[in-house]
């Protein structure tokens, strides 16, 4: 059972089918692209655990995954425990790290170094507490990804707008305000996979961003090798260990966040069990050589894995978000790539949007229109493709 039905699950249903399993896709949105690739679709909301339950009881699943669906993430931990299945943790450890205001007291209480957070459940509380907070803040949904509804506030008369945003994207209705850490070097990304709850392959991947999208805070592009510095890596390495064991963790993926402050610290900033959209996975198996999605589907119906043994990474590799550069809403008419950079550069292309679609563009929305995966022979090559970006990709919107 696969939780979600977003076009980052179509790569999951396939690899999955390939391994012989009966797929079964799960959502309350049937046009979702992965339905027309499962087995099977069901039409339920991912966040109403109970029902997800009853389903998977009464199909007597083998399996079930959340990957790229965080919504989805703290019902398969749910239906794991329930039916005795294979999890990355247990359902307390998946509430944990699934909403923000929470994780950041449990890392505060171990002793993780974490930026200071407040979680609120409504938006006057936080305002009568502005005199006590101290700017610039980032306000997040507590239960939501991908940076939707995340914004920067620099002041209390900017907090308002920020918190509606937030709560206009959070399931539960809840909230946090936390100190905004600037970076010293590029907030970093991965996909790593544990095994009996040792961290056995653990990447680092540079995260940067479009400062003049519409959700400046979305990361837009996913570089590897990562240009953190080897002594931090090896810090955040053993930190993310610490903290797995902590939480009682086994085996499988997920999606991390971390980051170096200016502050000269280290920080985990998100944890989630479960794959990471944007293709993250996808890219890093094409840069290390290690199956990290199909070890995600065999954890999850107890087959036995694969070697988890990275090799050298082969020149640089990047995932671009594709999306509209220029803020623009409206109806969405083609991606076209310069035919050179195609040629020599381009080694995935995935553009999910379809012609005549509506584009929706605003403070705190990033519309997300496909993924495109560059090859380099060297850093400097992949980041003059990056700089470079407007003189071969051309997204057009009509307004």
């Amino acid at each position: 059972m696969l939780l979600g039905g977003s076009n980052y699950l179509v790569p999951i249903v396939e690899k999955a089918k390939t391994l012989g399993l009966y797929t079964i896709t799960v959502d309350y949105l049937p046009d979702n692209d992965a339905h027309r690739h499962s087995h099977e679709y069901l039409n339920i909301s991912v966040v109403d655990r109970e029902a997800v339950l009853r389903a998977a009881r009464q199909h007597q699943i083998d399996g079930i995954m959340s990957f790229a669906c965080d919504a989805g993430v703290v019902s398969a931990a749910y239906v794991a425990e329930q039916m005795g299945l294979p999890f990355q943790c247990k359902f307390e450890s998946a509430c944990i790290l699934q909403d923000k205001g929470r994780f950041r007291q449990f890392l505060r209480q171990h002793g993780f170094n974490t930026p200071t957070a407040r979680r609120f459940t409504d938006k006057q509380s936080a305002l009568a507490e502005a005199h006590n907070i101290n700017f610039p803040v980032i306000v997040k949904p507590t239960d939501s990804a991908g940076s939707k509804g995340v914004s920067r506030a620099d002041s209390p008369d900017e907090l308002g707008s920020a918190i509606d945003r937030a709560l206009g994207k959070s399931i539960g209705g809840a909230f946090i305000v936390e100190d905004f850490i600037e970076f010293d070097g590029n907030h970093n990304t991965a996909d790593p996979f544990s095994v009996d709850g040792q961290m056995l392959f653990s990447p680092f991947a540079d995260n940067l961003f479009d400062r003049n999208a519409a959700n400046p805070f979305v990361p837009t592009y996913v570089v590897i090798p990562s240009t953190m510095r080897p002594t931090d890596q090896r810090e955040l390495t053993s930190e993310t260990q610490r903290l797995i064991s902590l939480l009682g963790c086994k085996t499988g993926v997920y999606n991390i966040e971390r980051c170096v402050g200016r502050d000269g610290k280290t920080y985990i900033m998100e944890v989630t069990p479960r794959g990471g959209g944007s293709r993250i996975a996808e890219l890093e198996e094409m840069a290390y050589g290690v199956p990290v999605v199909e070890n995600e589907i065999r954890k999850a119906v107890g087959m036995p894995l694969l070697p988890m043994t990275p090799h050298e990474v082969d020149g640089c590799w990047c995932a671009i978000i594709v999306h509209d550069r220029q803020g623009r809403s409206g109806t969405f008419e083609s991606v076209r790539i310069d035919a050179e950079v195609e040629r020599q550069f381009v080694k995935l292309v995935d553009i999910h949007a379809r012609k005549g679609d509506k584009i929706e563009n605003s403070p705190g929305q990033l519309q997300q229109l496909g993924d495109i995966f560059l090859h380099t022979s060297t850093p400097n090559e992949m980041h003059h493709l990056i700089a470079t970006i407007n003189e071969w990709l051309d997204v057009e919107i009509k307004n």
